[in-house]
């Protein structure tokens, strides 16, 4: 699969807090990391800068780029214009990372979506159901990525023409199924791309907030985008196959993560919490007593309540037996666990 699709993952410049118990109750302190109270408020900034992105996303969908305002953005997150200031200089930049933020899970849903799949054709077609699914999903950061980026700055607009110009080497793999002799013109893959872009487009703004009936779910469009897509490398046979598949109409069994996985969140996410989520990212199956000694809150009764608070939250979920029948609890994140995990950064490293 090209480079331009691999996962982006988040930069680990600090080491990370969770190796193992016993290194963590040799050196409960270790040279070069920041304190913990420095710690959290670096957790604390990252909420107010998720919360920040969300917004503006919201905002977007909702009233359009003519509205988008840091006085808007900040009634809506609940964060003061200091703190705004704290996080981006201008209106612009918290702009392109709500679209760079959007595109990322984007790319994440596209490769989830392609990964294990052999061939081009059913590479490029697992891809598209991932993408036109989380269109489906997210219509605030579909609408962003594909529509409202338009109306942005330079540099949001440049990010929209870099994050197409990703698609284009995935449709030109197409070129390697057909001899050379019947290849199509270089520029076919680009073509492709702005025309399934272009008709997305269109459906977006047909289906926006306000507008006159229902639009049908994007992943519908499955069947008649791929055919449009395989038929100058496959040929018009190829073409109707892709017609005349199933038509894809659910957008799938996956567990539904807010955007903003801090949205609405029923805790507040202390230093203590992100260091007992890091605990369980690391080690799939911690039980009580190993998160307690590895987050550094030896006293079970308090580990206990945490656990039980994170589990009622949404954010862990135990699959051992459990003390009924004298088993340690196993613990492991959910998705959105997962989500609130990635967005703290590794519990503070």
């Amino acid at each position: 699969m090209p480079p331009g699709w691999s996962m982006i993952k988040r930069d680990k410049d600090a080491v990370s807090e969770v190796c193992s118990a016993h290194e963590r109750s040799r050196t409960p302190s270790r040279a070069g990391q920041r304190p913990p109270r420095e710690r959290e408020g670096a957790h604390v900034q990252e909420m107010q800068r998720r919360r920040l992105l969300t917004a503006t996303t919201e905002l977007v969908y909702e009233r359009r780029m003519g509205h988008l305002t840091v006085a808007t953005v900040c009634d809506r997150a609940r964060v003061s214009r200091k703190t705004f200031y704290d996080l981006f200089e201008r209106m612009d930049d918290c702009l392109l990372a709500a679209f760079e933020d959007g595109a990322a899970q984007a790319r994440a849903a596209v490769v989830d979506a392609a990964a294990g799949e052999q061939g081009w054709r059913e590479r490029v077609r697992a891809g598209l159901v991932g993408l036109l699914c989380f269109l489906d999903r997210e219509p605030g950061i579909g609408r962003l990525l594909v529509v409202d980026a338009l109306a942005a700055g330079e540099q949001t607009l440049q990010a929209r023409a870099r994050l197409l110009a990703e698609l284009v080497p995935l449709v030109d793999e197409g070129r390697s199924e057909v001899k050379a002799n019947r290849q199509p013109a270089p520029l076919t893959a680009e073509g492709i791309v702005g025309a399934v872009c272009s008709i997305v487009h269109a459906r977006m703004v047909a289906g926006s907030p306000g507008s006159e009936g229902g639009q049908p779910p994007l992943v519908e469009l499955t069947g008649a985008l791929m055919a449009m897509i395989v038929q100058p490398y496959l040929g018009p046979a190829a073409a109707q196959k892709e017609l005349e598949r199933p038509a894809v109409t659910a957008v799938g069994e996956a567990p539904r993560v807010p955007a903003d996985p801090f949205k609405d969140l029923p805790i507040r996410v202390t230093y203590r919490t992100a260091r007992v989520l890091a605990t369980i990212a690391a080690d799939p199956g911690a039980s009580n007593r190993y998160i307690g000694t590895a987050a550094g809150a030896p006293d079970q009764g308090q580990v206990s309540k945490l656990l039980g608070r994170l589990q009622r939250s949404g954010l862990i979920e135990n699959y051992g037996a459990g003390h009924a029948s004298g088993e340690p609890n196993a613990w492991r994140l959910t998705p959105r666990g997962q989500a609130v995990h990635a967005a703290l950064g590794d519990g503070g490293g």
